[in-house]
């Protein structure tokens, strides 16, 4: 018996696709707080949508640095007083069993010894593979196993000076399409059908 095997495209699942590219991360880009060009500000976390713990401080294109996504980034070592280590954080809803992608930018600001610990689900690391001068890509994916995780960036030190953050993105990773084996047999019938009920149709408009 033969079989044509191919792979099925349903308009339903496009869509959900483009739909899970939408990121879950709120003020991912750290855009939503005026900050005038060439300057700096430092707000607390409850003044910046989407993001709790400590201070954030936010750039706009101070000293020639430009933000790697939009007009502003965020520096996790942020100005203020602070008892303990720098921390933002951020919840986020999820659904049980299914795997997310996530990503974010980074940069050291004053050497390549800056690092921070980074943690989204059941993953925890810490990101010191600087290069000072340019934006690194952070990338990966984790399975959630609550209705909510979060995503956190902790320094290492009190210090008010270091590690920028840019364009954090959670999503949802796209489902695959799926093949499906169908009987060519089966197949021809129903094509044959289909023209036996067009000549018919045919026939009755004469």
């Amino acid at each position: 018996m033969n079989f044509l095997t191919t792979a099925v495209l349903v308009v339903g699942l496009s869509l959900w696709s483009v739909a899970a590219q939408a990121t879950l991360i709120i003020n991912g880009g750290f855009e939503a707080n005026t900050v005038a060009k060439n300057n700096w500000k430092y707000f607390s976390a409850t003044q910046v949508a989407g993001w709790e713990g400590s201070n954030i401080e936010i750039w706009h294109g101070l000293n020639g640095i430009k933000a790697a996504e939009g007009n502003q980034h965020a520096e996790l070592n942020a100005d203020g007083s602070n008892k303990g280590a720098w921390e933002i954080y951020q919840n986020f809803a999820t659904e049980m069993g299914k795997t997310y992608d996530f990503s974010f930018m980074y940069r050291a600001r004053t050497n390549n010894k800056e690092a921070f610990l980074f943690s989204i689900g059941d993953i925890k690391t810490t990101v010191n593979n600087y290069s000072l001068g340019q934006w690194l890509k952070f990338t990966g994916s984790f399975t959630a196993n609550s209705l909510l995780s979060t995503i956190r960036f902790t320094s290492l030190n009190s210090g008010t000076m270091g590690n920028f953050l840019d364009d954090v993105q959670v999503t949802a990773a796209p489902v695959q399409p799926q093949s499906v084996t169908v009987d060519e047999a089966s197949t021809l019938s129903v094509l044959a059908l289909g023209l036996v009920l067009l000549a018919l149709r045919r026939r009755r408009s004469v």
